[in-house]
């Protein structure tokens, strides 16, 4: 690794919130790197002969999909959260529902039917601890970092998937599935505490920011009165600066959906995400089955698939800082083009030695793609809603890799393996092009000018704590973040 490539990543490291934020989120993640083998082997240990299968898909689900309601039924209380009261939260609930399950075991009453239930508690926040981690990436670093900073977030959840799975065989085999999730509970509770200690200088700068907010907008608004002449333009403004999360205004009560329902921008970039990780979720059924069917391969040589991904991915993951400059929607519509032309090779029935570097190459594309999204989501939202908005996205988009699993199952059994990997590929394929399409042509009287560096002033959506506002601009333009950038 070079020092030109950790150049991006520079600023995000030297934030000293962030900076002390960092460990607890690497040790976390490797916790997630372990569980990805843990919870599915312990639910084969607890579950009944001739239930196996049944309960291990329901202990993966309740290790993910029951955040998707507690977005809905806990938004009322969490929704004008700071972004590290909301990831702290989040980690303390999964350390203590995973902890539980090591103490039930030691209890001698730990059955599967309980196990299911506690890994269910632990994902209830976890759209929240995701949306709040970001919200406190967009709390305190200007737009033009938030990129890398959420890929160096990334990079440790793809480094762990390659780290984490072999390591726990080796603990698994040493300690017993049970004590590698009290692993993974210590890990979180590493990152809750990591959290509760930056939670009061997370609040002193967000005071100095608003403060300084309120000086700023203050004077932009006497000088729209003063050259505009009229109270209508600074009703306007000020109804801009609420609905686009103004430090200055009061944390709206409207959930998440409703405001990406009313960006038509935010409402593309959460559809183009399902249907791009919906479009994927066969793989996970119809990969495997290839690989045994019609490559007559062992399970090494789908373990040699899914480690050539992580490698790419990780790779991916480091070169996502590098893309600052280049148009978001442009970039998201050009990775999953991208990704889609990646898997062709499997879907023809391409040999191993041409099909595995393919697929590493797709993890590569896929890496800078939740960062990407993500740093869009940051700037469209501004950081009041914006714990609502990631939030509402997290729980749509965590619904749809399981629902395109589902759909893998039929499809596999009625069109063969390897025809349903080359319908999903030319389907990503086709689905990138025409998210291109989409962002060559704007709306009325915007410019595709959205962007993940520093290109021009930024308007007044443009809420990073140490970005000054510009110059009043159009709201309703679905396609423009910050006018004038070229």
């Amino acid at each position: 690794m070079t020092l030109a490539m950790l150049r991006p990543y520079r600023p995000v490291l030297g934030q000293p919130v962030l900076r002390r934020l960092l460990p607890g989120l690497a040790t976390s993640a490797l916790g997630d790197g372990l569980a990805l083998v843990a919870v599915t082997w312990l639910a084969l240990q607890l579950a009944p002969d001739g239930q196996r299968g049944t309960w291990t898909a329901f202990a993966v689900a309740a290790y993910t999909l029951p955040g998707a309601a507690g977005t809905v039924l806990l938004g009322r209380w969490l929704g004008g959260r700071s972004g590290a009261q909301l990831a702290g939260w989040d980690a303390t609930v999964r350390a203590a529902a995973l902890g539980a399950i090591p103490v039930a075991h030691l209890a001698g009453v730990l059955d599967v039917g309980l196990y299911v239930a506690l890994l269910a508690v632990s994902s209830l926040l976890h759209p929240w601890g995701s949306a709040g981690r970001f919200t406190l990436v967009a709390e305190l670093l200007p737009q033009r970092h938030h990129l890398a900073a959420n890929a160096l977030l990334g990079v440790f959840g793809q480094a762990a998937t390659i780290v984490g799975p072999p390591l726990a065989g080796l603990l698994i085999a040493w300690v017993g599935a049970v004590w590698v999730i009290a692993v993974d509970a210590a890990s979180f509770a590493v990152l809750a505490v990591s959290y509760r200690l930056v939670v009061s200088a997370v609040r002193r700068e967000g005071a100095v920011r608003r403060e300084g907010a309120v000086r700023r907008e203050g004077a932009r608004r006497e000088a729209a009165v003063r050259h505009q002449a009229g109270d209508q333009h600074e009703d306007g403004d000020r109804e801009d600066g609420d609905r686009h999360g103004n430090p200055a205004a009061g944390p709206s009560r409207t959930s998440g959906f409703r405001i990406i329902a009313r960006d038509r921008s935010l409402l593309g970039l959460l559809s183009l995400s399902f249907a791009f990780f919906y479009l994927f979720g066969p793989f996970y059924v119809a990969m495997p089955v290839h690989v045994t069917d019609d490559l007559h391969a062992s399970a090494g040589t789908l373990a040699a698939y899914y480690t050539a991904f992580g490698v790419g991915s990780l790779l991916g993951g480091l070169l996502t800082g590098h893309l600052r400059g280049w148009p978001l929607r442009t970039t998201l519509a050009g990775i999953v083009a991208l990704f889609g032309a990646a898997l062709l090779p499997l879907g023809l029935g391409a040999p191993v030695v041409l099909s595995l570097p393919a697929f590493a190459l797709a993890g590569l594309v896929w890496a800078p793609y939740q960062p990407t999204a993500t740093a869009l989501f940051q700037r469209r939202a501004g950081t009041v809603d914006l714990p609502r908005v990631l939030a509402a996205n997290g729980a749509v988009t965590v619904l749809a890799v399981p629902l395109g699993t589902m759909l893998g199952g039929p499809a596999t059994a009625l069109l063969g393996a390897r025809p349903t990997l080359l319908a999903c590929a030319v389907t990503i394929l086709a689905l990138g092009l025409v998210a291109a399409t989409a962002a060559a042509r704007p709306g009325p009287g915007a410019q595709n000018t959205e962007r993940t560096g520093p290109a021009g002033p930024p308007g007044p959506q443009a809420t990073g704590p140490h970005d000054e506002p510009g110059p009043p601009a159009r709201v309703d333009a679905p396609d423009r973040v910050r006018p004038g950038a070229t």
